[in-house]
């Protein structure tokens, strides 16, 4: 793999076959949920004392086209992705690759989470790939009250399974920063994950009819064309080093206790 955090690189052939792999691979992945026919492992990493976190669910009445399109549309994410703060692209690098800006609100005491990262993404037909790393961009710098998160490699596996059904497989290595206890990253992962999984699919349910009556032809991450003209092309000059910030080492979780937050909040 030649995607490292902080590095804007156009992924190639090589970086998706290894995502895939990581995906499809069960070496050193340990079961953690198998119910619903959605299933979430985790797995220890050298990069961060978070465990990474693999999630594979089938959707019967979803078409891998269209779930491809809901993961991509930031347009339609605002409508059905409720832990959204804000979500922008800033740049486009070529056809393939773009930079974003994602904010997520957690739920008191914690703090809100920010992320800039460089997207990658391919579509084969049968086989759809979109995957991201951290970058630092000088249009989303770390800002105070909010904690920066970096995302080693985070991405989703889009497998066709025939013209309505498909297999989701979502595999995230990132580290929140902050002082998050253990106690969170358990419920994070059991609970969180297959909440997540859920709203993606009812999202994706929707999403044919919403996107009829909204701008039907704006697809650009299928029309590069549409891209283009909408957002700046990249400019290495933009991007600075990934260095922390005081916005992470003055923001704390670690004084947070397990019954101060409900299932229901996250």
């Amino acid at each position: 793999m030649s995607i490292s955090v902080g590095v804007v690189k156009i992924a190639e052939d090589a970086d998706f076959k290894h995502f895939k792999e990581m995906c499809e691979s069960t070496e050193g992945w340990r079961l953690e949920v198998n119910k619903h026919k959605t299933m979430v492992w985790t797995k220890v990493n050298d990069l961060s004392s978070f465990n990474m976190v693999k999630v594979r669910t089938v959707f019967d009445d979803v078409s891998a086209a269209t779930l491809y399109d809901v993961i991509h549309d930031p347009v339609y994410r605002k409508t059905w992705d409720n832990s959204m703060v804000e979500g922008c692209e800033l740049c486009v690098i070529n056809p393939n690759n773009d930079i974003g800006y994602y904010a997520i609100k957690a739920p008191p005491p914690l703090k809100n989470r920010d992320f800039v990262t460089q997207r990658s993404w391919l579509d084969t037909g049968d086989e759809k790939i979109i995957f991201n790393h951290s970058v630092n961009h000088v249009k989303r710098l770390p800002k105070k009250g909010v904690i920066r998160g970096v995302s080693f490699l985070t991405g989703y596996y889009i497998r066709r399974i025939n013209d309505k059904s498909c297999q989701l497989t979502y595999v995230s290595q990132s580290d929140p920063k902050g002082s998050l206890p253990a106690w969170a990253i358990n419920k994070l992962t059991k609970i969180l994950a297959p909440k997540v999984i859920s709203r993606i699919h009812k999202a994706s349910q929707k999403y044919p009819s919403w996107k009829s009556k909204n701008r039907p032809e704006y697809k650009p991450w299928l029309n590069p064309e549409q891209m283009k003209n909408d957002l700046p092309p990249f400019n290495p000059a933009d991007v600075r080093p990934m260095t922390s910030s005081a916005s992470m080492e003055s923001l704390e979780d670690g004084d947070v206790c397990e019954e101060d937050i409900k299932d229901d909040d996250l």
